[in-house]
């Protein structure tokens, strides 16, 4: 809790120094980010904000002050940020109502929080409190003819603060009741608020990774499609090349064929000569 406070609170001169995280916000970036998702969260009648409207909320931010690479922020770093800022402004709201209105708190974006998810806003169905037990009329007996008045008096007196009494410690509890049971409503419904964020998140980052298996799908199959054809056309140049050389061959026996019966038809024809020429 004390980490959360110094995150969200101006360090003062005495502090001491720490050093400053790459995802460390401004307070002049949490002010943009703050009235971008405000924008956004009316604008979506106090509604759960999307990825696209976090992402228009991250633009708005950039737009003003991610100028560099460090403080340029994504639509998930805007969203914690604004649950963080949530729950510093719960731990205000807390220490106000507990100080009984002695408290006030000097976190710079407590009103603006107190308007967008205050306790006159978040609660979808707000309850009465319950109303205060009408004061029983009791009749007073007649005094006593032997009392003095003074004794009468005195009597009337305690009797009053008696009914009076009881009746603002039944009232103070009811009051402390309703209060309790306000509180109390207002957690659950901020619980459920976050529960549905959350589960929309998932369901956005489980859509968006089948979209991306899809889109790996398609490219291996573009891939193995062009390696398959790749593959047929050296199959088929292959297939010429041996074509050609069983042909060239199949030309070179023919040739050599051919020689060999024209040499031995050569020496027939020169054996068939000599006898003659002797």
């Amino acid at each position: 809790m004390g980490d959360l406070t110094d995150s969200l609170t101006p360090s003062s001169a005495n502090s001491r120094q720490v050093p400053i995280r790459e995802d460390c916000w401004s307070e002049d970036a949490t002010s943009t980010l703050i009235d971008a998702w405000g924008r956004r969260f009316l604008d979506l009648n106090r509604g759960n904000l999307r990825q696209k409207d976090w992402q228009d909320v991250a633009d708005s931010v950039n737009s003003l002050h991610g100028l560099t690479k460090k403080t340029h922020r994504t639509d998930i770093q805007c969203k914690n940020r604004i649950d963080t800022v949530k729950k510093k402004y719960k731990t205000e709201r807390a220490r106000v109502a507990a100080s009984h209105g002695s408290f006030v708190s000097s976190w710079p974006f407590y009103a603006r929080l107190d308007e967008l998810i205050g306790p006159t806003v978040s609660m979808k169905k707000p309850s009465s409190p319950p109303m205060a037990l009408p004061l029983p009329f009791r009749k007073t007996p007649p005094p006593a003819v032997a009392a003095t008045p003074a004794v009468v008096a005195v009597s009337q007196k305690r009797t009053a603060a008696a009914v009076d009494d009881g009746y603002f410690r039944r009232n103070y509890s009811a009051i402390a009741a309703a209060a309790a049971a306000a509180a109390l409503t207002e957690e659950e419904e901020d619980d459920e608020e976050e529960e549905e964020e959350r589960v929309s998140d998932d369901e956005e980052a489980e859509g968006e990774g089948m979209s991306r298996l899809a889109r790996a799908i398609k490219r291996f199959g573009e891939v193995y499609e062009r390696v398959e054809a790749e593959k047929v056309r050296l199959m088929v140049e292959l297939e010429k090349q041996r074509m050609q050389f069983a042909k060239d061959l199949e030309v070179q026996r023919m040739h050599m064929f051919m020689e060999t019966q024209v040499q031995l038809e050569r020496i027939k024809r020169g054996k068939k000569s000599n006898p003659s020429d002797i």
